[in-house]
Order: structure tokens, then C-alpha cells, then sequence
């Protein structure tokens, strides 16, 4: 018995400085039952696909064809007898595309003993404001957003609510939601296994974020500032930690890596986000983007070690606070793993023991 599914092809296009996403639906024929079907598709069994490079910023007209490769399928909750497929971008000669970063990460530093956790700020708005600002002027200072529960001091909790669901469907692995320090700001928590996956799953539900918006006449906001002046800034802070910082219980460990993420902290700030230093100003939770600190349970400093970590034996994980919202996921796990990489021969070179500089000139 044949049968027709949607497969929406999702993918990163060329807007600078940080991609949009882009989709396009696909009719596919089976052999089969649908549901039973989409419970087992994998990337690989799906057919290449094309789409204008020219009208994404990937192309020119007189050679406007990149093709798309499927490396990611989950199931659409929103649409019946559908899969979400995430696809790298390729070119005519099925070589990776300049834009796609997915790319960049080597497959032989990525394993699935390196877990990442997103914290993705969002700002929920309409014309221009976020939601539950008022026409003219803006809403009362923060202080009673942060976790509030009740109409005066909360807008946007259907959409967050829904979003948590859908993503739940889909088999992504959410772990949390909140209403964050802004009015019309919420966050999720997203955990992954490996840095493609985990990027994978978050590019995946930003898109549906995204798309739920569209049903309720609103918009979503990834900008690290999204509105000047005393309010917070919107973050992606990256949880993340490998075998040996989860079993071995070592706090010259935790030390290296901070001095090592120190040592390293401009290639970070290069790829944790556009426009993040009208995040990252010394205020708001956030650390100087011209400074590197870090400290135990510190949501001021660059580096959060939690105090979970700490009661735990020095057994757990580090929290990366500099990422911003609209930060690409596969580029800041490709440069965290990479320096997680280099942390045995720098414990080996250095006398870990020493007083750890933890501030860096603009």
C-alpha cells in the first residue's frame, strides 16, 4: 500500500551576521503505514533536495542550485503523517556550502560522552514590543518577572506552554521551561548528547518555536539586546561536560578548563553571537565581554561553576554564560569542544596549582 507524507526540509540560510531558517515541504511516497514509517525514517534513506540559493543569500542567479542533506529526522506533532527534516546545505558538487557550520565540527573530537545543555532565552513580540508591554512607553522595572505566576506579571505563557509540548511530541529533549527577568521573556532548557546532535535538537526547536509564533500573531526574538536600557539581554548559556568532569571528582580539573576557556576567550566571544556585547556589559547577570571570570554559583561571572558540581564531589558540569540567544549552536559547541580537547596537555605544561588570572584587558 502506498501512502504520502509531508517531510518539511529545514535548514540554515545566508543572513548575516547570523542565519535565518528556511523550510519547504516535500511530498514523499511510501511503501506502507505511515505511522509505523515515521517512527524508523532515517536521514540517510531520504532523497537530496534542491532549492534558489539566489533568493537565500547562498547563491547567484546564473548558478542559483544548493542542494540540501538530510542529517536530522524527528516527527512533526503538528501536522499529520509529517517528519521535520534538518538538513545541511551542500553545494552543486555536494562539497559542504560556506554557511554550513554544521560542517566545521570534526567528527573525530565529536562523542556522545560530550553533553550540552541550551539555555535559550526568548523574547515573545508584537509590533515591534515584547509582549505586554504597553503601547506607549514600557512596562514596570524587572523584579517580579523572574519565575511570576499571574496576569500582571506574566505575558506569553500559552506560547511557552505549547512550545514545551510540541517539542515533548517531536522526542526533543526539553527539560524545562520559565518565564525569565523580562516581561515577554521565557526560556527553555534543551540536553544533548554529542555537539551535532544537541545543535541538531536546537536548531530543531527554535523552528517549531517559530513557527507556533505564526499561529498567534506574534513574533520571537533571539537578539542579545532586544530592548536598550535597563533590562536583561537575552542569552543561550551552555551547560557542558565530559567523562572525566562528570566521574572523576577533581577540582584542578574544573581549574584547567577555566584557565584553558581564559587562555581562549576571544576565538569564544568570536562565535557566541552577533551583537553580544550589547549583551555582555557587566550588568544584567552578565559578565564584561572585554573581561573572564569564574566562580562557584556566580551568574556575574563567564564561567558558572554550579554549586551542584561543587556538593557533588567536583562531579558534574560548567556553565557557560556568554553564548547569546541567537548564537549558532554548532559553531559554540564546535569551539567548546575543541578546547576541552586541548585540556590534558595543558594540565600537563602547567602548574595548575598557581592563582588563576581571571580578568583579560578590553
Amino acid at each position: 500500500m502506498k501512502m504520502k507524507i509531508k517531510l518539511e526540509y529545514i535548514w540554515m540560510d545566508g543572513n548575516q551576521p547570523e542565519s535565518n531558517l528556511r523550510s519547504k515541504t516535500k511530498i514523499h511516497t511510501i511503501d506502507g503505514d505511515a505511522p509505523f514509517y515515521l517512527e524508523k525514517l532515517k536521514p540517510e534513506e531520504l532523497p537530496m533536495w534542491s532549492f534558489d540559493g539566489s533568493s537565500t543569500g547562498q547563491a547567484k542567479g546564473n548558478n542559483s542550485d544548493c542542494i540540501l542533506k538530510p542529517v536530522r529526522v524527528i516527527k512533526d506533532p503538528q501536522r499529520p503523517n509529517a517528519c521535520l527534516v534538518l538538513c545541511e546545505v551542500l553545494q552543486g558538487n555536494k562539497t559542504p556550502h560556506h554557511t554550513n557550520t554544521r560542517s566545521l565540527i570534526e567528527d573525530s573530537l565529536d562523542t556522545e560522552e560530550l553533553w550540552f545543555g541550551f539555555e535559550q532565552e526568548y523574547v515573545i513580540m508584537k509590533n515591534g514590543k515584547p509582549l505586554g508591554f504597553p503601547e506607549d512607553g514600557y512596562a514596570e522595572p524587572q523584579g517580579d518577572y523572574y519565575c511570576g505566576v499571574g496576569g500582571n506579571v506574566i505575558s506569553g505563557r500559552k506560547i511557552a506552554e505549547e512550545h514545551l509540548d510540541v517539542c515533548l511530541l517531536a522526542g526533543l529533549n526539553i527539560t524545562g521551561i520559565n518565564a525569565e527577568v523580562m516581561l515577554g521573556q521565557w526560556e527553555y532548557q534543551l540536553l544533548g548528547k554529542g555537539a551535532k546532535r544537541s545543535s541538531d535538537d536546537l536548531w530543531l526547536s527554535r523552528f517549531l518555536l517559530k513557527r507556533i509564533t505564526e499561529f498567534h500573531g506574534v513574533d520571537v526574538s533571539f537578539h542579545p539586546k532586544p530592548v536598550k536600557g535597563d533590562w536583561n539581554g537575552s542569552g543561550m548559556h551552555c551547560n557542558f561536560s565530559n567523562k572525566k568532569m562528570r566521574e572523576n571528582g577533581d577540582n584542578e580539573i574544573f581549574e584547567a578548563i577555566c584557565n584553558l576557556f581564559y587562555l581562549n576567550h576571544e576565538e569564544h566571544i568570536n562565535v557566541y553571537g552577533a551583537d553580544n556585547e550589547q549583551r555582555l556589559t557587566g550588568k544584567h547577570e552578565t559578565q564584561h565581554i572585554g573581561q573572564f571570570t569564574y566562580g562557584v554559583s556566580d551568574r556575574g561571572a563567564s564561567i558558572r561553576i554550579p554549586l551542584s558540581t561543587v556538593e557533588n564531589g567536583w562531579k558534574g558540569h560548567l556553565e557557560d554564560r556568554r553564548p547569546s540567544a541567537n548564537g549558532d549552536p554548532y559553531k559554540i559547541t564546535n569551539r567548546i569542544m575543541e578546547s576541552l580537547s586541548n585540556c590534558d596537555e595543558f594540565m600537563e605544561v602547567n602548574n595548575i596549582g598557581d592563582e588563576p588570572v581571571k580578568t583579560i584587558s578590553e
